[in-house]
């Protein structure tokens, strides 16, 4: 039998969040790659658009403001995302960073997103 793996599911990094979906914003995610729930998030200033973060960009996107709740695929062009954006709790084994990330590059995120009362545990 062959093994499967089953990737992240939406909103599965999630521990809390308000009531309702006022934790959730509806965006546009720039073109450019397909990204996986739990993805961390800037905004590129001159577009308005997110994207994964880039802790060396100056665009924006080095600032972490929100975690993506659902897969987006963007690899053709931008795309509509929902995004945590403010009030909720997030697993942070569960979260995903980019690859080539630092630890104090990633602790500097984590500040920023609890600045965006994005709490990570």
């Amino acid at each position: 039998m062959p093994v499967m793996t089953e990737g992240q599911h939406a909103g599965e990094f999630v521990v809390s969040e308000g009531n309702g979906t006022i934790s959730r914003e509806t965006v546009t995610i720039l073109n450019g790659r397909t990204l996986e729930p739990g993805t961390v998030l800037g905004k590129v200033t001159t577009s308005g658009k997110y994207r994964e973060i880039d802790p060396v960009a100056t665009s924006g996107a080095e600032v972490a403001i929100a975690v993506l709740y659902d897969a987006v695929d963007a690899s053709a062009g931008d795309a509509p995302g929902v995004v945590i954006t403010r009030l909720a709790e997030v697993h942070g084994g569960e979260i995903i960073w980019p690859d080539a990330i630092t630890d104090p590059q990633k602790q500097t995120a984590i500040d920023q997103l609890a600045s965006a009362t994005i709490i990570v545990r």
